[in-house]
């Protein structure tokens, strides 16, 4: 039975692949970075998502990537140059790809109207440059497509045989050859195929399959098509004779009347392709939430039981939950592997986004990526989107200058803005820094006292930290003018509490003519931690490890008010000391105090009692209960209890 639904996602998931791979090697073209290789990668993608799109039925998909194709296969042939106006209309028409996609995702089908004009201006580069030009000859063609002593003539034109093979763990082998026949159509005649056609179409067939075409291609072309997502080409050659690598291994012709054995060479690539092991699968991200969810409870459950144990001292008890707790942390730690994800997937978005802003404001700028490769809970992926395409379009729009300035102030024309990313101990680190204009603090100052948030006897006073913390207040801005990149008063604050909610903390380093630098600390993952568990005023609360420095006791003479506040001087160190009561009650006094740290910064709460540490799962609080400051979520411990987990971040 046909699935239409299941092949309908496969052609998404593997097109916007497909999509995002022509973008990016448009933005390496258009740099001037290998471009043979970028027009191939690109040359590949756009043929591999006109046949996909041809094969369900989505004409106007199909259309518009066979205008491109044209395009690029006069760019590959050195006949066209790369021009700015040229990319820019590329660029409109893989936007235009991605707005297709979508409607496919959501059960629609686009149409032509929306690609109509693009696919006529496309048509109007080919025809433009095609014109006056003289067709090769096929005796031309065939010399240019193969060696002679490579290729046989069959009505003038070269005869070939291909090895495919298609990926083992491939779900829909039948589409697999179906559409690699396709454009192989496009390129040749199809003279016959071992096993039929008619076998390959219905996905009965297993290991490698020959393809004997007909074409004036060449065989970089042929290549190209043969050789895609889950289909590889194992051999090309023509019938008479292997390529010069399968010379000693060459077997016997067999009778025409024998059935067709595969030479050595291929034998041995179908043995392997056999006992090949399938390594990779697709998995709904909904099943990995649900199986997380069960991971969870698995952790909750071995501390209920640890607790049941601990009270009956059971010898055999203990000494199974012993093992059963190991078996339970290998499966979290595995969970947590499986559902890490490279931060390149977003990053990949963003050179497009650099492009247009510094195009949008006349401005050169170099961008640079690092550490594409660091990992970050799947989770965490959606909320560090938005806030990184934030300070990416800010970075262009507000921080780095035109030519003119620059040159002006002994700058090189083109600014530099670098997105590195790298793990330190248990946290990921993101950086993004530009070597612009950099932030005045006098402006943030004098900004400051204009909406308020600063008295100018505060701002008089204000540290350069102080200022340039005011960059995340609700409504500020310096923009001079309301631009559609940025300067509308919304953003930064958005940004900061964004990342906070990702249990992560964001830090700006400026310096005015020298450029500016974002830093974000985030945990890898925020689903399962270990955290302290604490009694204030006879509650229970639990609070990150990771934000603990230390356990002290203190002594009253120590203690000294400022202000409405209380401080403490520990180790040599004045720490601000919070006692927590309007979280908790007034309770009772203590000397037992928990040193915590967050971005450098310390401070120190008052509990009764540390209970130990333990590891927990950690749940958002609910949609009814809303936010609540100093309250990150909650958990529940072995006995069923509901433990408020504090947020460090909003203490200090």
């Amino acid at each position: 039975m046909f699935d239409e639904e299941g092949y309908r996602k496969l052609f998404v998931e593997e097109s916007r692949e497909n999509h995002e791979n022509i973008v990016n090697n448009l933005l390496a073209l258009e740099n001037g970075d290998d471009q043979q290789a970028a027009i191939d990668e690109i040359f590949r993608s756009a043929h591999t998502l006109k046949g996909m799109s041809a094969s369900m039925g989505f004409d106007a998909m199909e259309h518009l990537c066979h205008s491109m194709e044209d395009v690029f296969s006069l760019i590959r042939s050195g006949r066209l140059e790369v021009t700015a106006p040229l990319t820019d209309l590329l660029l409109t028409c893989t936007d235009a790809i991605e707005g297709m996609l979508d409607a496919i995702e959501a059960g629609e089908t686009p149409s032509d109207e929306q690609s109509a004009s693009l696919v006529q201006e496309l048509r109007a580069f080919a025809e433009e440059e095609e014109e006056g030009e003289q067709e090769p000859s096929p005796g031309v063609a065939a010399s240019a497509g193969a060696p002679p002593e490579q290729a046989e003539e069959a009505d003038g034109r070269p005869l070939y045989t291909l090895t495919v093979a298609v990926d083992p763990s491939s779900t829909m082998k039948d589409v697999r050859a179906m559409l690699l026949l396709q454009n192989l159509e496009e390129l040749g005649t199809i003279h016959a195929t071992t096993p039929s056609r008619e076998l390959l179409e219905d996905g009965k067939f297993d290991g490698p399959f020959e393809v004997l075409i007909e074409s004036e291609a060449g065989e970089d072309a042929l290549r190209t098509i043969a050789s895609g997502t889950e289909i590889s080409l194992l051999a090309l050659s023509t019938p008479q004779s292997l390529p010069a690598a399968s010379e000693e291994v060459r077997a016997p012709e067999p009778a025409p009347s024998e059935p067709q054995i595969p030479p050595p060479q291929v034998q041995r690539v179908m043995k392997a392709e056999k006992s090949r092991e399938i390594k990779n699968i697709r998995v709904d991200i909904q099943r990995l939430d649900r199986m997380m969810n069960l991971v969870e409870d698995l952790v909750i459950n071995r501390g209920r039981l640890e607790q049941i144990a601990k009270k009956h001292g059971i010898k055999e008890f203990d000494e199974a939950l012993s093992m059963v707790g190991r078996s339970v942390s290998d499966l979290q730690n595995l969970m947590m592997g499986i559902r890490m994800m490279p931060l390149e997937r977003i990053f990949n978005r963003l050179p497009r986004v650099v492009r247009d802003v510094a195009n949008h404001d006349g401005k050169e700028v170099e961008f640079s990526i690092e550490g594409g490769e660091t990992e970050l809970d799947r989770s965490m992926m959606d909320g560090l989107s938005d806030p990184l395409l934030h300070i990416i379009r800010n970075a262009v729009n507000h921080g780095i200058e035109t030519p003119e300035i620059r040159k002006a102030s002994g700058k090189p024309p083109k600014g530099s803005l670098r997105l590195t990313a790298r793990r330190d101990k248990d946290n990921v680190v993101i950086d993004i820094e530009d070597d612009g204009a950099g932030i005045d603090p006098e402006r943030l100052r004098k900004k400051g006292v204009e909406k308020g948030l600063l008295t100018a006897e505060a701002a008089a006073n204000a540290t350069k930290d102080e200022l340039v913390g005011l960059l995340f207040e609700p409504g500020f801005s310096t923009a001079e003018a309301i631009t559609d990149i940025s300067g509308r008063g919304v953003g930064l604050d958005v940004v900061k509490k964004t990342i906070e909610s990702l249990k992560g903390s964001i830090k700006v380093e400026t310096e005015v003519g020298r450029g500016t630098k974002f830093e974000l600390v985030l945990p890898p993952t925020m689903a399962i931690i270990d955290v302290m568990m604490v009694h204030i005023n006879g509650m229970r609360c639990a609070i990150p490890v990771s934000n603990v420095v230390e356990v002290a006791q203190t002594r009253l003479e120590a203690i000294h008010r400022i202000g409405n506040s209380e401080a403490i001087l520990l180790r040599d160190q004045t720490l601000p000391m919070h006692r927590l009561e309007d979280m908790f009650g007034r309770t009772e006094r203590s000397d037992t105090l928990v040193v915590l740290q967050n971005d450098g910064r310390r401070c120190c709460i008052v509990v009764d009692s540390v209970d130990g540490q333990q590891e927990v799962v950690v749940k958002p609080l609910s949609r009814i209960a809303g936010n609540c400051r100093g309250i990150s979520g909650i958990t529940i411990p072995g006995d069923g209890d509901v433990v408020p987990v504090l947020d460090v971040n909003t203490m200090i």
